[in-house]
């Protein structure tokens, strides 16, 4: 990053943006004791299941009292990114993901992990290597993961066997676009399939980003040439847009992932590309299409293998006057044990086997408990996550990294305004090709910067 990490950051602290799949909600900070710690964290299902069982065990426990401030994921970023790198210690835990805390940790803004790690009894061999890497910078960990995903896709196992499809374990996206076309209309209110199309660097950006990585596209060159209007990021774009345009959900330029998986639910799409994550809430006991749902790997192209890395993580501020009990806080949060508090709570909607914070431990993928819940896509999400092509996700060498973003803070800002482009271009206000001329330009006065 050299010279302009400074000024990406602070980027990033203006403009972060939302990844899709999560739930509204706010908070407020009020002051607390030495023995209470004050957790940040992002309004998803598995984050209000933690506020429910941390006074019965971590509390009663430890003795240290938790606060949460619990936000809406764009308010939660902002407030992240603000406070981190302001160091005022208002907040001891934040949650971030893979996006942030590698740059969080290089300016000097998050504590270290290497004591929860090296503790035996928190097994952080257990953790998937994929994620501890990701949580990294220069050799030492800066996050847990609270829980992780890759992406899949979801299909209507009832519907595909009345038409004669048989779906194969690595299917290829031409295939896709042949079976949405095929399925379209074959019931009453049912199109093809659902694909988020709201504008976000992480709504409609992630999926469409690993479809053009597979399609022989890249953001950028090895030289930080931007990539968009050409090649093989132009071919995808196109094949995106115009399959959810022909044969996806109505409104594709408003939806995202909650959206979509009440599509699939409600049998108005017959497949789903997106998140693992959204099995568990497919597959729940109250789920009008449970067991009714295949899941086979994501779609691919050019490369052998697809999909996306992503992890909600605990990360410290380096700031907090509390390190030990934060430490002590995150071990408890991202631990085996706590997995079995949330698999046991089987009285909660937000708890029970399928709601586990899954996608971060191979001991999960062997747990008979969460496997009889899980059995649909357990095996699907652990060989999505593991086959995540971190190191190289497209068909040329890349002088960034990230799977369905761009691993640079900038991202947030060209990202954000190219979402708009594609959204709209969904959405049918402008053309694909023109929504990508103007991507070109903002992509390339970012690669400029990072020329310097």
């Amino acid at each position: 990053m050299r010279g302009t990490f400074a000024v990406a950051v602070a980027v990033m602290v203006l403009l972060a943006g939302a990844l899709a799949g999560c739930s509204a909600g706010a908070g407020q900070f009020i002051g607390g004791g030495a023995d209470t710690i004050t957790v940040l964290m992002v309004n998803n299902p598995q984050m209000l299941e933690l506020q429910k069982l941390t006074a019965a065990h971590f509390t009663k426990e430890t003795g240290i009292h938790v606060r949460y401030v619990v936000k809406v994921e764009q308010d939660m970023r902002d407030t992240a990114s603000t406070e981190f790198a302001n160091q005022s210690g208002v907040y001891d835990v934040a949650t971030l993901s893979n996006f942030e805390i590698p740059y969080y940790a290089k300016a000097g803004w998050v504590a270290d992990m290497d004591s929860i790690a090296q503790d035996p009894s928190f097994d952080q061999s257990d953790i998937f290597p994929s994620m501890t890497k990701a949580l990294s910078y220069d050799g030492k960990l800066y996050g847990e993961p609270f829980y992780g995903e890759s992406s899949f896709l979801m299909y209507r196992k009832d519907v595909f066997k009345k038409l004669g499809i048989t779906v194969p374990a690595n299917p290829t996206w031409d295939q896709v676009a042949s079976w949405a076309a095929k399925v379209d209309q074959q019931q009453t209110g049912m199109k093809g399939i659902c694909l988020r199309g709201l504008a976000g660097w992480g709504d409609n950006l992630a999926p469409l980003t690993t479809v053009v990585n597979t399609m022989g596209g890249t953001w950028f060159d090895e030289d930080w040439n931007a990539q968009v209007n050409t090649g093989g990021f132009k071919k995808a774009a196109n094949f995106y847009v115009n399959l959810v345009r022909e044969h996806g959900e109505p409104g594709a330029a408003t939806f995202s992932f909650p959206q979509c998986l009440n599509a699939l639910q409600q049998g108005k799409v017959a497949m789903w590309y997106d998140s693992t994550a959204g099995a568990g809430s497919l597959e729940a006991p109250d789920s009008p299409v449970k067991g009714k749902i295949g899941y086979v790997a994501a779609p691919h192209d050019q490369t052998s293998r697809s999909g996306w890395l992503y992890t909600w993580a605990w990360t410290i501020e380096k700031a907090s006057s509390h390190q030990a009990d934060a430490m002590k806080f995150v071990s408890w949060a991202s631990s085996k044990e706590y997995e079995k508090l949330v698999e046991q709570d089987t009285t909660s909607e937000t708890g029970g086997p399928t709601n586990v914070p899954a996608g971060k431990r191979a001991s999960t993928y062997s747990d008979p408990a969460y496997l009889k819940v899980a059995a649909s896509f357990a095996k699907p999400t652990f060989t999505a996550i593991q086959n995540a092509p971190t190191t190289n996700p497209g068909v040329q060498k890349r002088p960034y990294t990230g799977i369905q973003f761009v691993g640079i803070p900038s991202f947030t800002d060209f990202g954000t305004a190219c979402a708009k482009l594609i959204s709209s271009a969904i959405a049918g206000s402008v053309s694909t090709d023109s929504a990508l001329d103007s991507c070109q330009k903002l992509a390339q006065a970012a690669g400029d910067r990072q020329k310097q």
